[in-house]
């Protein structure tokens, strides 16, 4: 279903694209992170997301909300960038950027059937699980593959260049 589209999407036109699928007897797929460098892990991590519905929405952290999250000297990428690269993969359909702390207010827009977060987030703390409990969906703890992570790039190549 991956459609040519905008790079980034605005929160209306990804709930409007949602609401198109699930007119055309489709299943809507959200996960939401950071991104920030782009590896094999997420790659796998949102093939398996896709594969659970017939399209994948994936929100991502604003710069704002990582530094919060991370730090002042992360994202390593922009948010814009971040979000053209999740696009460009064939599992995703649709990248909207959110300025919030948590994607709840995205998550209750879009109103996926499916929610998928990582298997490191435990059941209780996956925001957004109240929207689409609500309204009959699922949420799927996914696991990661391991020795994939953004933050030990970094650590690593920080260790080199000092």
């Amino acid at each position: 279903m991956h459609e040519s589209g905008p790079v980034v999407s605005s929160v209306d036109e990804a709930a409007a694209f949602a609401a198109a699928v699930r007119a055309r007897g489709g299943t809507v797929v959200f996960t939401n992170g950071v991104f920030d460098l782009l590896h094999p892990g997420h790659v796998r991590y949102l093939r398996d997301a896709r594969a659970l519905g017939d399209a994948l929405i994936v929100a991502v952290n604003s710069d704002r909300s990582v530094q919060a999250i991370k730090g002042p000297l992360r994202p390593m990428n922009p948010e814009r960038e971040r979000a053209e690269m999740l696009r460009a993969l064939a599992s995703v359909d649709v990248a909207v950027i959110f300025d919030e702390d948590t994607p709840h207010d995205v998550i209750s827009r879009i109103q996926p059937d499916v929610l998928v977060k990582g298997a490191d987030w435990a059941e209780d703390r996956i925001v957004g699980r109240d929207v689409v409990e609500a309204r009959g969906g699922r949420v799927v703890r996914v696991e990661l593959a391991p020795g994939h992570s953004s933050t030990n790039i970094i650590a690593r190549v920080r260790a080199l260049t000092t």
